[in-house]
Parts: structure tokens; C-alpha cells; sequence
């Protein structure tokens, strides 16, 4: 197959949807002339993301306006009362002349959490909606894309989906990777660690080149052997940015041997996965009447896939905190993850943490939808990889994800309280996908996209 050149069409795929467009044919964004099929395209303005973007959201504002607060969705005979919480950046695409398409995450008034795919018409400035669908609620979808036959995108029932669909590759994956970021305006003197993604048994990484600002070293963590990329930065290197380009190999990961004295020290608490007693009580619970280590892991892994949702609304998510994962039944990959590793260590298991990108299997080239984490743990001399989260989108790989991560993966990093030298002032990093920066001790938010090119 071949590529169109990376950040084009992204995620064209998954975006031609419901009106069956085919792919093939649609000009390049804005272009005038022939397509494939010899028919004369419509002239158009040039249309960017920022465009859509601006489209959807001013369009979800005066609907706001008129509905007491709230977007309103018919959804399943009912009125969902919505508030947008972000529109995907790396989703929107514009399928031909004044026709594009936006995913957007919304919450309910009653906290649920819902993915709502749009559809515009229009030109900047000027885009009306035409249609609107719910397509995922707390992270299960309702309905997946493929290309039928005739090459065009039609709608999939999940139950029947193969698991190329669901976002599983087997076997080995190839692919270009960018991880870039912008440093925000600086006030004072700053320091910035990101991670730099290293080879290891499942990926093969070469480094095709770095972009980065101020004075760079390299640096290794101790614990677990992350290769942390330091820069050094005046006021000087606000607004610039960071590119990192990798070329990566990955194969599929299934259970693997691992040393019985290094994995003892995966039983030890974290500053968000403590030795705590409430833990302690369910994960013993839970694993009643097994004897076996594999067989309790899976008790475990069933309990956090019965208990939690994958949510991303108020606060605390996000931060892999078992406690609030614990308290709370939901969040994102990192407080799944960080919920399983408390139990499998308060139980004796030793479980370990990892983050980097899940790469889309559905398209080859585009964004990601952020970071994604997953976990290990060890019995029976192995490590066992187990991706919870991703289970619970999708109850079809549970199994699947109980003893494997696909091909479609990108470490970064691994490990909690990553403890570095030079370290920030605020002490040891929770863990390590996007950059952290501290602007004069202060820790300081820097967004990351990642990009992605098969080849």
C-alpha cells in the first residue's frame, strides 16, 4: 500500500464513515482538478484542521446556548445533556470539498463519558453539522469501520469484528514514529525530561533524528534503565520546539522468562500504589480459593474489568492512583493498571508498569490518541503481559489481553517514582511519557502528539 506523506489525511479511514466515500478517490485537501476517476472536483478554500476544529466547537457552543447548558444528543430513545470535554486533534479530517469530520469526548450530566462522531459541511467559518452519532460510551464502542468490498467505509458490528479491527496486529509491526511537542512561553530558567525510547527484546528502535532546544544531555534511571533525553532551557527556548523521529520494529509480546530475584523487587509499594489494608482485603477476597499465582492474577484482572469504567471526567484520573481507582471504580489505562499492580502485590505477585502509544492497526499513517500504559506480572518464572483497560473496550480480547500486548505498541518507558540525576525539585517523576518541565522548581504541562507512518 502506499502513503501519502505523514500528518495528510489523518485518520482518513475511520473518517469517511457512514456516507461510504471511498477512499481512493478524494483529492488532496483543498485541490482543484481530476480525481482518480476522471470526474472534475469541486473547487474549495483550503481547509486545515483548525478550521474543523473551530467549526465543531462553535458549533457545540450555540447548541449549548440554546439547550440550559448542555449538548443535546437523541441517543437510544433518550435526550444525553452533554459538555464537551475535548475535541481529538489527531481525528479530524476533511473527506473532500467542504465535507469533514470531527470525534469529539463528551461527559454527561450524569458523569458518563461519551465519544460523539460529527460530521460538517462548509466552508471556514461558514461549517454547519449534518450529522451527529454516539459512537463510544466510557470507551466501548457501538460500532466499528471497515472497508467493504468496493473499498468504501461502511459500518461494523463489534461482536463480529476481527481482531485486526479491534486494534490488536499480530505478529510484527513496522513504523515511522514522531513524538513532538512546543514548549510553552518561559518566565525563567526551565528543565525539561522526556523520554527516549530504547531497544529491548520486543522492539528494535532506531533513532532517525532529534530536534531539541537548549543544552541536552542523556540520562539513565537506576531502577529500571530509562534513557531520559535532559534539556537545560532560558526563557529563550519558550515557544520551541521538540521533534523526535524513531524507526521501530515491534513484535508481538506473550508470556516470557524472567529472573525470580529481580522480580521481587516489583513487590514493593509506590508513592500511588501503597501497601494498603482496604487492598489488601479485596484482592484477598478476590483470589479466594485459588492456589495457583496464574490463576489468582486472572481473578484479579476479571475483578478490575468487572469493577472499573473507563472514565475520564472530574478530577484525580489519570494519575495511576490505585487508591482512587480503588475508591473511585474508574479512569483511564493508568489507574486500571495501577489498581491491578496494587492487588497482584498485596497478594504476592509481583506486577510492573509501562507506558509509550498504542499505534491504530485500522489506518497507517496519522496521530495516536495520546499515551497508553499496560502491566505485567510475574508466576510461574514468566512475565505475563495483560492490558486491562483495552479488555474492557472490548470483551472479545479479554483473553486475548490476559498473556499478550499486540504488535501495535511503542514503549517509552517503564516503571513508577522514576528517581533521576539530575531529578526535578519536586522529587521523583510519577512516570514518563510527555515531557515534564519545570519552570523554576515549578512542574509546568507540555502537551505531546504523536505521529505515525507505516512503511
Amino acid at each position: 500500500m502506499s502513503h501519502s506523506p505523514l500528518k495528510t489525511r489523518l485518520f482518513l479511514a475511520a473518517a469517511a464513515l457512514a456516507a461510504a466515500i471511498p477512499l481512493s478517490p478524494l483529492p488532496s485537501l483543498g485541490q482543484t482538478g481530476q480525481t482518480s476517476g476522471g470526474e472534475a472536483c469541486e473547487s474549495a478554500p483550503p481547509i486545515v484542521t483548525a478550521d474543523i476544529q473551530a467549526g465543531i466547537e462553535k458549533h457545540i457552543a450555540e447548541q449549548v446556548a440554546l439547550g440550559d447548558g448542555f449538548f443535546t444528543v437523541e441517543f437510544e430513545g433518550r435526550d444525553l445533556k452533554l459538555k464537551l470535554v475535548r475535541v481529538h486533534l489527531e481525528y479530524l479530517a476533511s473527506l473532500g470539498p467542504r465535507n469533514h469530520f470531527a470525534c469529539v469526548d463528551m461527559a454527561s450530566d450524569d458523569g458518563q463519558f461519551y465519544d460523539v462522531d460529527f460530521f460538517l459541511a462548509g466552508d471556514p467559518g461558514r461549517m454547519t453539522v449534518t450529522e451527529t452519532s454516539v459512537h463510544k460510551l466510557n470507551g466501548r464502542p457501538f460500532y466499528l469501520w471497515e472497508q467493504d468490498e468496493s473499498e468504501r467505509w461502511v459500518r461494523a458490528e463489534v461482536k463480529d469484528a476481527s481482531h485486526a479491527l479491534l486494534g490488536v496486529v499480530s505478529g510484527t509491526d513496522r513504523f515511522e514514529f514522531r513524538y513532538q511537542a512546543t514548549l510553552p512561553p518561559l518566565q525563567d530558567d526551565a528543565r525539561c525530561w522526556i523520554p527516549l525510547a530504547g531497544s529491548d527484546a520486543f522492539q528494535t528502535v532506531t533513532v532517525k533524528s532529534t530536534t531539541a532546544p537548549g543544552v541536552q544531555r542523556v540520562i539513565t534511571d537506576e531502577d529500571h534503565g530509562n534513557r531520559v533525553l535532559v534539556l537545560d532551557l532560558t526563557p529563550e527556548d519558550g515557544g520551541k520546539t521538540i521533534e523526535i523521529v524513531y524507526d521501530v520494529v515491534r513484535t508481538e509480546k506473550s508470556a516470557y522468562p524472567g529472573d525470580p530475584e529481580e522480580a521481587q523487587k516489583f513487590l514493593r509499594a509506590e508513592r500511588m500504589v501503597p501497601a494498603d489494608p482496604f487492598i489488601t482485603a479485596i484482592a484477598e477476597n478476590a483470589v479466594a480459593g485459588r492456589q495457583d499465582e496464574l490463576m489468582k492474577a486472572r481473578a484479579l484482572y476479571d475483578h478490575v474489568m468487572d469493577q472499573m469504567s473507563y472514565k475520564k471526567f472530574g478530577e484525580g484520573w489519570g494519575q495511576g492512583d490505585a487508591m482512587f481507582a480503588c475508591n473511585s471504580l474508574y479512569g483511564n489505562c493508568t489507574d486500571y493498571h495501577a489498581y491491578f499492580i496494587g492487588l497482584a502485590r498485596a497478594v504476592g505477585i509481583p506486577a510492573r508498569f509501562a507506558i509509550g502509544a498504542s499505534i491504530p492497526s485500522e489506518r497507517n499513517e496519522g496521530g495516536t490518541d495520546g499515551y497508553h500504559c499496560w502491566a505485567e506480572f510475574y508466576a510461574e518464572g514468566k512475565w505475563w503481559p495483560v492490558d486491562i483497560s483495552e479488555a474492557d473496550k472490548f470483551s472479545a480480547l479479554s483473553m486475548y489481553f490476559f498473556g499478550h500486548h499486540p504488535a501495535n505498541r511503542f514503549e517509552f518507558s517503564r516503571g513508577r517514582d522514576l528517581v533521576l540525576d539530575p531529578g526535578p525539585a519536586t522529587g521523583p517523576i510519577n512516570f514518563l511519557a510527555y515531557p515534564f518541565l519545570e519552570v523554576g522548581g515549578t512542574p509546568q504541562r507540555v502537551p505531546a502528539r504523536f505521529l505515525f507512518e507505516r512503511g
